[in-house]
């Protein structure tokens, strides 16, 4: 079998691949890894860019392992084979909701967390602050329950899979809410002099600058009490499918077939933005259709330090003068306490730079990557980057501490693979 990821620039011919349905099939296939001198990954839907998931030895695929194992007030406990999005249907029965989320819902549950997988949130973070418990198959075959106050959970939460297996989360829930979703276009330069108004007076905030124009898509989520105006069926059909998918595919291949337009491409573009607004359930305000396959580079840079990042990114596009149809997203999340979160220990902004996937640009993604290394940037740990460990250790305070639980929990290096030997040394 070949494993290939969504974006189709990662692949692994794994020795054997195992579907496991139980913690206990999990636990043997740890057991038959360690004894047969292979190595061991799970791999989820294929949503990272990097090699974070590939493996030569044995790869688990967890769609079997999936559901909700245990229901509590304000407590969920779901297998980490999940759907992000089989989550939200179980939670929306039971008049429930997560905080937080990405937007991006194919994801299972064990990737998203393993990832780092973020959101945009002025006060709630990403799926890793939201996390009450992990159970975790270790090297050894035993099963760990990680819980605040443990230095497991606090590495685990954002764990890589470099520190065992993820079998459960057990996410912090809350009764179901309603957002004011909203949609407007706006300058890139009145941006960048508002960025600490728009961050203070929205809970969620979400902007995507389009290159070779000043224009940006700007989408709020805030809460509201009511009633729910979903956006109809056919402004819906008209914005989520039509324009953002169906036209913006088709202008992304006239534009990898003739660059020279890209710009007049983006300014067509740009024109059709239009504003919008709807009140609907909080995961549907969250998350978003994505048909138009893309390969992602994103960093996390000190809030504080988000104006200059994109300025820079701005001026260095316009200087060498490169064709990209893919907007620029920027996104913000509060300070976390996970230890290989991106936004550990500081109020954080998201810079993240796509091209389409046919027509990929490596000068562009390792332009704006010397950007955000001078700022301090982390990157995603699963969207592309060239960050090694040492690198790694000057921007994380607490990745000494994680490799060396991890040299004590997974002395043999049963769960490695080359990209966690190149970020993780």
């Amino acid at each position: 079998m070949v494993f290939t990821n969504w974006a189709r620039n990662q692949t692994c011919s794994p020795a054997e691949v195992r579907a496991p349905a139980s913690v206990a099939d999990v636990v043997r296939a740890v057991r038959d890894a360690a004894a047969s001198g292979r190595r061991l990954r799970m791999a989820g839907t294929g949503h990272s860019f990097t090699g974070v998931a590939l493996t030569d030895g044995i790869m688990l695929r967890p769609g079997a392992l999936t559901g909700v194992a245990a229901w509590a007030e304000d407590q969920v406990t779901v297998r980490a084979g999940t759907p992000l999005r089989v989550l939200n249907e179980l939670l929306h029965e039971r008049g429930l909701a997560l905080a937080n989320m990405g937007d991006i819902t194919e994801q299972t549950v064990a990737g998203a967390v393993q990832t780092g997988t973020h959101g945009t949130g002025r006060d709630s973070g990403g799926l890793a602050d939201q996390i009450a418990a992990l159970e975790l198959v270790l090297a050894d075959g035993t099963v760990a329950t990680a819980v605040p106050g443990d230095e497991l959970f606090d590495a685990a939460r954002v764990g890589l899979g470099a520190l065992g297996v993820l079998t459960a989360v057990t996410f912090r829930v809350e009764p179901a809410f309603l957002l004011h979703h909203r949609r407007r276009r706006m300058p890139l330069s009145d941006i960048l002099v508002s960025l600490d108004e728009l961050t203070a007076g929205n809970e969620h905030l979400d902007f995507f600058w389009l290159p070779h124009t000043d224009a940006c898509l700007v989408k709020t989520n805030n809460r509201h009490p009511g009633p729910a105006r979903p956006p109809g069926a056919v402004k819906h059909w008209l914005d989520a499918v039509l324009l953002e998918n169906t036209l913006f595919g088709a202008a992304c291949a006239v534009g990898a077939r003739a660059p020279g337009l890209i710009p007049r491409i983006n300014a067509v573009s740009a024109a059709a933005l239009g504003d919008s607004e709807s009140v609907d359930v909080s995961h549907r305000a969250f998350t978003a259709r994505r048909d138009v396959r893309f390969l992602e580079m994103e960093y996390a840079v000190p809030r504080e330090r988000l104006a200059q990042a994109l300025r820079e990114t701005r001026d260095l596009v316009e200087r060498m003068d490169w064709r990209i149809t893919f907007p620029v997203e920027v996104r913000v999340t509060p300070p976390s306490d996970a230890w290989l979160s991106t936004a550990y220990g500081r109020a954080s902004a998201y810079v993240a730079c796509h091209v389409y996937r046919p027509t990929p640009n490596p000068a562009y993604f390792e332009g704006v990557e010397e950007i955000m290394t001078r700022l301090d940037g982390r990157p995603h740990w699963g969207k592309l980057h060239t960050r090694d460990a040492a690198y790694l250790a000057k921007v994380y305070p607490r990745f000494a501490d994680f490799t060396a639980l991890r040299d004590r929990l997974d002395p043999g290096r049963l769960f490695t693979n080359d990209y966690l030997d190149r970020v993780l040394g």
